[in-house]
């Protein structure tokens, strides 16, 4: 197996993991990726935000050579995407949206399977699936038929099978989809410790908090495009460093301050707008937005979250109207 990356020469900087410019890719007449820059450091969580259709999925499809672009250029693990595709997949490993297991076999059997189509001898593939079962906490379930286990152990055995073979870069594509929070946070705590070992993570979820939890940096994809990309605190940044929201009156109030807010929610009546945070700017900002005091009938302060960077950037409908009825 590959190990990855060429290392790079003595006072370099580290060759990225991922380096892709202007990636373009069609389905038909329905343009998915329309020019999509990226790049992954080394050994870092790399997450992919982004709405339903964003091209989320196809940007993780194009980058682990399961289908080629139209347009641009990659170099994936050091490689180039076009030329070196066997290189590419010697030195990745894809966990997709739902868990490649075969139920028929035990959790053991799963992972000895995988690493005996990896290459391992039986000795090796043994010693493998057992190291791999104690770290993701299966080695209680080892010998249980995987038809057995729960959303979350799936999960975490899916996710053992993808590091069989040691990939130095791994791509997540939506990995906690349908667990509960329990199982979720577990899946969480051992992509952290599969991170602090130096695999680099790319990572695609439509849950904002596991990109605030877990991503070094995070890219927001829509329509195909990156619209906006940087460390968690710098995006929440660009949106406000805090949200103020406001309760309104009426319908009518709701629906005057709408245009100015980051946040909407109309069946409570209820507006998310930017503000640093201050006494100063918060009284000012009350003073501006109710100079009657009857429009606003409560307030709350909190720090803006990566909802309101994701809301602010990709939000390309109209305003809510409020279904609250007096």
């Amino acid at each position: 197996m590959s190990s990855g990356a060429p290392a790079p020469a003595t006072g370099a900087a580290p060759t990225p993991a991922i380096e892709a410019t202007g990636l373009t890719k069609s389905h038909g007449t329905q343009h998915v990726l329309k020019g999509v820059d990226l790049t992954v450091p080394d050994g870092s969580v790399f997450a992919l935000l982004g709405p339903n259709g964003a091209g989320k999925t196809t940007a993780v499809r194009v980058l682990a050579t399961l289908t080629a672009p139209d347009a641009g250029t990659a170099r994936v693990a050091g490689h180039d995407l076009r030329t070196a595709r066997s290189e590419v997949r010697a030195a990745i490993s894809l966990t997709g949206q739902f868990a490649a297991l075969d139920e028929r076999q035990t959790g053991a059997e799963n992972l000895r399977m995988m690493a005996r189509l990896g290459g391992l001898r039986r000795p090796a593939a043994r010693r493998r699936a057992d190291g791999l079962l104690d770290q993701f906490g299966l080695s209680d379930a080892a010998n249980r038929l995987v038809a057995t286990y729960s959303g979350g152990m799936r999960r975490r055995l899916d996710l053992a099978a993808g590091l069989v073979g040691s990939p130095s870069l791994l791509f997540l594509d939506e990995p906690t989809t349908g667990l509960d929070p329990r199982s979720r946070r577990t899946l969480w705590d051992a992509v952290r410790a599969l991170s602090a070992t130096g695999t680099t993570i790319l990572l695609t979820t439509q849950y904002l908090e596991e990109a605030d939890q877990l991503a070094d940096r995070i890219a927001v994809l829509d329509s195909g495009r990156v619209i906006a990309e940087g460390t968690p605190a710098a995006l929440k940044s660009r949106v406000a460093d805090h949200r103020l929201d406001l309760t309104l009156a009426t319908p009518a109030a709701y629906a005057a301050l709408a245009p100015r807010a980051v946040h909407h929610s109309p069946e409570t009546l209820t507006l998310g707008l930017p503000t640093d945070g201050t006494a100063p700017h918060i009284r000012a900002l009350l003073d501006t937005l109710d100079p009657t005091r009857t429009t606003v009938t409560s307030f709350t302060v909190h720090t803006a979250t990566l909802d309101d960077v994701f809301l602010a950037l990709t939000s390309a409908s109209p305003v809510p109207e409020p279904t609250h009825v007096p």
